[in-house]
């Protein structure tokens, strides 16, 4: 049964799933035919409890696993963010680490330069690229795995709850922050939480439950109904 109305868009699909389904060795059913749409340039969020399947099913979008069946594409090419951020970067400083994503690129170093400023400038970081990465809070770390994604030009964002280990001013700063880039840039971002208030910043929102998606569409009349 739904739990709000159904939310009709035209727009074509940044991120497809069409029946996912991924059972582990164990025999336990991760997804069961699992499937979504989020609509090119807007922020939707994937919302459930501990073990529904989000976590991987943003696994398998990223390809890190494959599903038994079912199908996922994407418009645009796609950027990762961890719910922990020590988990990816890697340089020793901001503006390193934000140019080692560049490096399979056929790139001048003045080129180089300015994909890492303008992405450093798109999350309000430019003024800290020398700064080491170990000096950094958790929330600007965030902040330096999305500009790692901006300077790849990516268009679309997967965020794996990457407010889950962030107090609650870096919080509302992060998500504000993603929010912006999808406006003022054009992006597409899908972003994986189990805490309501951050749906007051989406789009749209799914509610995954049991490997399903139970319902979509508006965040608000989901919000309410869960609260």
């Amino acid at each position: 049964m739904k739990l709000t109305s159904q939310s009709i868009h035209t727009t074509h699909p940044a991120i497809l799933v069409e029946d996912l389904c991924l059972t582990w060795p164990n025999g336990t059913q991760a997804l069961r035919s699992c499937s979504l749409k989020v609509p090119k340039g807007e922020f939707w969020m994937l919302l459930g409890t501990n073990g529904s399947g989000k976590s991987t099913l943003l696994r398998l979008l990223t390809g890190l696993l494959s599903p038994q069946t079912g199908k996922i594409h994407f418009e645009g090419r796609m950027g990762f963010v961890f719910q922990n951020p020590d988990h990816q970067l890697v340089m020793p400083t901001v503006g390193a680490d934000v140019a080692f994503g560049l490096v399979e690129e056929r790139l001048s170093q003045l080129q180089i330069r300015h994909r890492v400023e303008d992405a450093l400038s798109a999350v309000n970081m430019l003024d800290l690229q020398r700064r080491s990465i170990y000096a950094l809070s958790g929330g600007q770390k965030q902040r330096i795995a999305i500009a790692g994604a901006i300077a790849r030009n990516c268009d679309i964002l997967l965020l794996d709850e990457p407010t889950a280990l962030l107090d609650p001013d870096s919080q509302l700063e992060l998500v504000t922050q993603v929010q912006s880039l999808v406006k003022n840039r054009g992006m597409t971002a899908l972003w994986v939480t189990h805490r309501l208030n951050e749906l007051d910043y989406s789009d749209g929102a799914f509610l995954l439950d049991q490997g399903q998606v139970l319902d979509r569409g508006n965040p608000q009349l989901l919000k309410r109904h869960l609260m």
